[in-house]
């Protein structure tokens, strides 16, 4: 979805849910009353420096286009963010769609819309001296993912070793090592396998100016579901 297709709905869902929400006549014929400031996180992105890093142009331009200061709320987990949703402390939640069930079972949350990301795939890499070939040679590996209960770097790769026929239980070992920490472990060999998005792994390959024979993909999955824009439904009822 383009950018601004989609500031336009969410403005939109906004001003409407400011609307419906109004309990007193005069609101209703006065200028909608928005938010003094929005607290902004992103389940997959740990730390504000890298909320920086990955969102800091798509920030400026969301608060550009409601005309309300944009906060970043950094958050180590989809956990995390729905505690953050029930104790009213972020306003809008940028999710994966394994992390959306799990927050939507937990909190209000009121999704918004779906966007969905180019090359949002998963994938399995190894080292190109490792020998191994097959997802079936990672039987008793150690394999390198992101984080617990993540789409794209950990139920996607899961996914691929199950349909290879591993048990996640007893066949192979999982270590959650982060965005960064995860493909270092896999250059520096203390892990057989990495598990984690594509894009990820391109922009590894890319700043460590490698290529795929150095570090070959075992699985490239199709594209992921959409990721979800979730609105906290208390800020909705106070405005």
């Amino acid at each position: 979805m383009k950018r601004r297709s989609f500031i336009g709905y969410l403005l939109l869902f906004l001003a409407g849910c400011t609307a419906v929400n109004s309990r007193s006549p005069e609101a209703n014929t006065s200028a909608l009353k928005l938010p003094e400031k929005l607290r902004f996180a992103v389940t997959d992105v740990q730390g504000i420096e890298n909320l920086q890093r990955d969102y800091e142009q798509f920030r400026r331009q969301l608060e550009i286009a409601l005309n309300i200061p944009i906060e970043f709320f950094p958050v180590d987990s989809y956990t995390a963010s729905a505690i953050a949703l029930q104790n009213n402390k972020v306003d809008l939640v940028l999710t994966g769609p394994a992390e959306y069930i799990l927050t939507q079972s937990r909190t209000n949350a009121i999704p918004v819309i779906a966007i969905t990301r180019p090359n949002y795939r998963s994938a399995i890499a190894v080292s190109g001296t490792s020998g191994i070939k097959s997802l079936a040679d990672l039987k008793g590996k150690k394999i390198a993912m992101l984080k617990l209960g993540s789409t794209s770097g950990h139920l996607g790769p899961t996914k691929f070793l199950i349909d290879a026929g591993l048990d996640p239980k007893t066949d192979y070992e999982v270590v959650m090592l982060g965005r960064e920490g995860s493909l270092d472990a896999l250059k520096q060999g203390t892990v057989d396998a990495w598990g984690g998005p594509t894009v990820d792994y391109e922009q590894f390959l890319k700043s460590e100016n490698l290529t795929e024979v150095d570090f070959p993909m075992l699985k490239r999955g199709d594209l992921l579901p959409s990721d979800v824009f979730m609105v906290n439904s208390r800020s909705v009822e106070r405005y």
